[in-house]
């Protein structure tokens, strides 16, 4: 793989000149200084694409384990061959370079090889949780416009019976459970309670497919078919860096989710960065756990292409259960273990009380939520290891700013950028002024892992990339002396549950539609540990009373799980601005003031 010297920031204008210039050298950036031992200043980058990443790895690592799946292993040989199986297969269906196909799976090696089989063909990927509900997954298919679709079985039913008009032409059905070890998909047949209810977890029942409606006019093809039509000829055309590899959705400000626009590059950028973040790193030899879903921009980079541009094993989890995290221990224990927060807490619990060692984890990254300090200081005494905070978004292919992994770390704050990236903290007002260090503004980014805009919304896109391509993240935040920076509140009024962002505005236009509801707001209040709980206010129609079991019941109907409000909270009235608008910001002091 060829690689690039050094990524060079676009021109344009720098504000009042506080931000550092294009041309300035990358060892110049002041937040440089607080870097961990052997983090550079500057990095080369890769000029190809993840489909030339990973043509590489098959390569060097080939005799290697690239996935293990309940103890299942796939050599980087075999996965290469596989990838290049499921691109024939695609292409027999009229996938070509451009089109868009999208992934409704969890965890599992299929996930893993039809991501980059879509991308060896130029085709960009489209990824969505498995768990949408038929509600959720209509709009995404009307706004994308995927005419392939791989789906896990659980979720074959919801995907089939999309309308007509979406545009669907062709499905393929991946079940888990042929990916697991010979022994584990017979103990899964035994007529006992704990089997069948791990098989449910797994796969669709004979029951639940009997149950089902006439199925819409799409074919179905059985993912071991898809790979039967032999391999993808070697002279095929390849995508370019800058050619758009994913589709990868995130919560508006308003609104539905929106789908941002990752290129090879931004992604390849990102995993490279990650790279040099980390030095102490040993290519071909770390075991990286993905209990992070894949289908997130956190779980895609810092699992799956991470992994996979260092020669790492990927241990692949269908959802985070700590008993399967520690049970994995035993054949490959993790070394690098991204999550979040309340993931760290039940592993270092569940471990004490089993007297499992987690010594060989020596790096974490946390991110989506805040990090307390009790977590950081409970995990590093487990594990001997460092656990850091870092900060991202979907729009920077997600991770831009990083606490070091060493002794200039500053716990409280998310950390300083990462190479190559600028960062300016500015007036949300007015961009063109920037903020000195201890004055709190909104946070710009820019840097080769930033996206290039949104799907289909060039006005959304305008707002959100400034001349000279710096991206608005819609965060209020300060920098030290050293640039280290702090989250001190959000332009954006997104919730952050669980490590996933959730619209006020999608949910409350779910809760709207339920008979007897007036007005909703819906706000995140603060949870103790860290992030946040989806309420919703309510005001009744008049004469009504509310059925808060029914309008919940109802919400899980139309939304994913981590959407749905933990509670309803009656008002009389909802506090509007002068112009009318809903003053969430009172409505959320409000309800934490009440406890």
């Amino acid at each position: 793989m060829k690689w690039k010297t050094t990524w060079k920031a676009p021109g344009g204008n720098a504000g009042n000149g506080a931000a550092p210039q294009p041309e300035q050298p990358w060892s110049e950036r002041p937040w440089t200084r607080s870097y961990g031992p052997g983090v550079p200043a500057g990095l080369a980058l890769p000029e190809g694409s993840l489909v030339d990443l990973v043509d590489q790895s098959v390569r060097r690592y080939g005799s290697r384990t690239a996935l293990e799946f309940f103890g299942a292993r796939t050599s980087y040989r075999e996965l290469g061959t596989q990838i290049s199986r499921a691109a024939a297969g695609l292409k027999k269906l009229g996938v070509k370079a451009g089109d868009r196909v999208a992934l409704v799976m969890p965890n599992c090696p299929q996930h893993v090889v039809a991501f980059h089989a879509v991308l060896r063909l130029g085709a960009v990927v489209v990824e969505h949780n498995p768990l949408y509900t038929d509600r959720e997954l209509r709009h995404l298919f009307e706004d994308h416009g995927a005419t392939i679709a791989i789906v896990w079985d659980k979720a074959l039913e919801r995907v089939r019976h999309l309308p007509a008009d979406v545009g669907l032409r062709s499905i393929v059905s991946v079940e888990l459970i042929p990916a697991m070890p010979l022994l584990q998909r017979l103990a899964l047949r035994l007529p006992v309670p704990a089997a069948r209810k791990a098989r449910a977890a797994l796969t669709v029942s004979k029951q639940e497919t009997k149950a089902q409606p006439a199925p819409a006019v799409r074919p179905v093809l059985p993912w071991r078919e898809l790979l039967g039509a032999g391999e993808l000829k070697r002279k095929h055309p390849r995508p370019a860096a800058q050619d758009l590899a994913v589709l990868q959705y995130t919560s508006g400000t308003t609104g539905p989710p929106k789908a941002a626009m990752l290129s090879h590059a931004n992604l390849q950028a990102n995993a490279a960065q990650g790279r040099a973040w980390v030095p102490g790193l040993q290519e071909g030899k770390e075991t990286v756990y993905a209990v992070l879903p894949l289908f997130h921009a956190y779980g895609l980079t810092l699992c799956m292409t991470f992994a996979l541009s260092i020669g790492a094993k990927l241990v692949l989890f269908p959802k985070f259960d700590v008993d399967l995290v520690l049970k994995a221990f035993r054949k490959s224990p993790a070394t690098f273990l991204p999550a979040v927060p309340p993931i760290y807490d039940r592993i270092a619990a569940a471990a004490a009380e089993r007297g499992i060692g987690l010594e060989s984890i020596r790096f974490s990254i946390s991110g989506a939520m805040n990090l307390p300090t009790a977590t950081v200081e409970t995990w590093e005494k487990a594990t001997g290891g460092y656990l850091i905070e870092g900060y991202g978004l979907t729009e920077t292919s997600p991770i831009a700013i990083g606490n070091p992994f060493g002794p200039t770390r500053k716990p409280g704050t998310v950390g300083v950028p990462f190479p190559l990236t600028d960062i300016r903290v500015v007036d949300p007002r007015n961009t063109a002024l920037d903020r000195a260090p201890g004055e709190e503004g909104e946070l710009l980014i820019r840097g080769p892992q930033v996206f290039s805009g949104y799907w289909n919304r060039p006005e959304e896109t305008e707002d959100a990339l400034l001349d000279g391509g710096w991206f608005r993240t819609g965060d209020i935040v300060s920098v030290d002396d050293d640039y280290f920076v702090t989250i001190r509140d959000r332009i954006k009024e997104l919730i952050i549950t669980g490590g996933f962002n959730v619209s006020p505005s999608e949910v409350e236009d779910v809760i709207a539609a339920f008979p007897g509801v007036s007005e909703v707001s819906v706000v995140g209040l603060p949870r103790p540990g860290g992030g946040e709980d989806v309420v919703a206010a309510v005001v009744p129609s008049p004469g009504t009373t509310l059925d808060s079991a029914a309008l919940l019941a109802f919400a899980r109907e139309n939304l994913t799980a981590y959407k749905v409000p933990r509670r309803v909270v009656v008002l009389d009235s909802l506090p509007r601005s002068l112009i009318g608008k809903v003053l969430r910001r009172e409505i959320r002091d409000k309800l934490v003031a009440q406890g």
